[in-house]
């Protein structure tokens, strides 16, 4: 009998120890903190601060090859590209690099061709009626002349002849002296109006064959040639559009590409309203290239637009910005995209933490801080920020461990606040009295014996 009880007693024993040790390991790992938030650690270094945007690249020198100059005076005003070489061929000085189409020229060369002729033959036709209207004056005036010669002869041999005789030999001298007179009026005047007669079918005649040179001379600068040695690079209109074969040229415009100094590139992009009030000429740029991802470039601001415009297909205002790149190489072309990290703020030996966990509760910025196995509800104050880390210059010290979400018990934790913190916590409504406050807040009493940046002491769990 007692070894039966001693036997029952022992695998009583041994049921407890198997079934007590899981179980207060079990325990054990509750006490344990139980919270899947993730965490950060708080990093001290240097902070950066930065604007990024997408750019192209451009020379800021350049030669450009231009369409016929004096277009609009053929009344050309609207040319079309025909054909152009690939966009960065290498050429040289007089190479044909484009073609203008001639059909509309053709015409109006036809055109001011006719209108010459016709100049032209109103041209002879008034310098025959001029010819044959003078001749006939001059032949008028030498009859009144011979008339006049009678006239006087026969009023010579009338000095011996009646009184009546002689007065009609008289008045008929008279009249022969003053056809004269009037034939030389006449000539005089028709000689004058034959001048500026063929002064005006002249000037018109003379303003046709300028015409026609001109016209010539435009459709001779439809073969478009390179005034320079280099690279050439598609001109773009207002819209970004290159002008290729099939795009419109201006007539006040007629650049149809360039040959760029590829010595001197900078990047061009254009930064939004909100962020370029950090940018500033001299800040320092990282520039990275599409095309080539492991280059890395340097540059410095060298421009910034005072004036914001609007971009073809984008309903917010823009202002451009002018990157200078240092140091360009060969492999760098015109047109190639660029990735521009401008810096407008370093701060050196900052400490910083993701944007993430920096909370905002009534109007009071704080983190949920991690020490060991507790949390705590910690205020902090916050300083310059970038897309993703946020400088933290009081309540936080180097490798203190964030929440980058708020734990599972966050609304029974207290607010921990920093000493003489000036930052009221709002009440519903608006008011600020401790009365109505329903956030529980603690203020950090061993912060003034810890150095600048240090953070608060640990709060302890609360009970139930």
């Amino acid at each position: 009998m007692k070894r039966f009880l001693h036997s029952r007693r022992f695998l009583v024993i041994a049921a407890v120890l198997l079934i007590g040790t899981p179980a207060a390991w079990l325990m054990a790992r509750t006490k344990a903190p139980a919270d899947d938030a993730v965490a950060a650690r708080v990093k001290h270094g240097d902070f950066v601060v930065t604007v990024t945007n997408t750019g192209e690249l451009s020379a800021p020198k350049f030669v450009k090859i231009t369409g016929p100059a004096n277009a609009q005076q053929a009344d050309q005003y609207q040319m079309k590209i025909q054909s152009i070489i690939p966009e960065g061929s290498i050429v040289k000085a007089g190479d044909v690099v484009a073609e203008l189409d001639r059909s509309t020229i053709a015409a109006k060369l036809t055109d001011v061709d006719l209108a010459l002729q016709k100049a032209d033959a109103v041209y002879q036709s008034a310098s025959l009626d001029s010819t044959l209207n003078l001749s006939k004056a001059r032949d008028d005036m030498r009859t009144a002349a011979l008339t006049l010669e009678e006239q006087k002869l026969a009023r010579d041999q009338s000095q011996f002849e009646a009184p009546s005789v002689k007065r009609q030999a008289e008045i008929a001298y008279e009249k022969a002296l003053r056809a004269l007179r009037q034939d030389s009026l006449d000539l005089n005047t028709k000689t004058d109006q034959a001048i500026a007669k063929m002064r005006e079918v002249g000037t018109d005649l003379t303003r046709q064959k300028n015409k026609l040179d001109i016209v010539k001379q435009v459709m001779d600068g439809y073969s478009i040639k390179a005034p320079a040695p280099g690279m050439l690079i598609y001109m773009k209109d207002w819209d970004g559009k290159k002008r290729v074969a099939g795009s419109q040229v201006g007539a006040w415009d007629p650049t149809i590409a360039t040959l760029p100094d590829l010595s001197k590139l900078e990047s061009v992009t254009y930064v939004n309203e909100i962020d370029v009030r950090k940018l500033a000429v001299g800040e320092p740029v990282a520039i990275t290239l599409d095309a080539d991802p492991t280059k890395k470039l340097i540059g410095v601001v060298t421009e910034v637009a005072n004036a914001g415009e609007q971009r073809p297909n984008s309903d917010a205002k823009v202002f451009e910005v002018r990157i200078n790149v240092d140091h360009p190489d060969t492999t760098l072309r015109p047109g190639m995209t660029t990735g521009n990290a401008i810096q407008t703020l370093t701060v050196k030996n900052a400490l910083h933490i993701p944007l993430e966990a920096v909370m905002n509760e009534q109007g009071v910025p704080f983190v949920y801080r991690r020490v060991g196995g507790s949390v705590s509800k910690q205020e902090v104050e916050t300083g310059a920020a970038n897309d993703d880390e946020v400088i933290v210059t009081n309540g936080l010290r180097q490798d203190d461990r964030v929440l980058l979400s708020a734990p599972k018990d966050h609304d029974k934790l207290p607010l921990v606040r920093l000493p003489g913190s000036k930052v009221p916590v709002s009440a519903p409504g608006g008011d600020t009295s401790v009365s109505q406050q329903k956030v529980p807040v603690k203020v950090d009493t061993q912060a003034k014996a810890r150095p600048p940046g240090a953070a608060p002491a640990a709060t302890p769990a609360r009970k139930g």
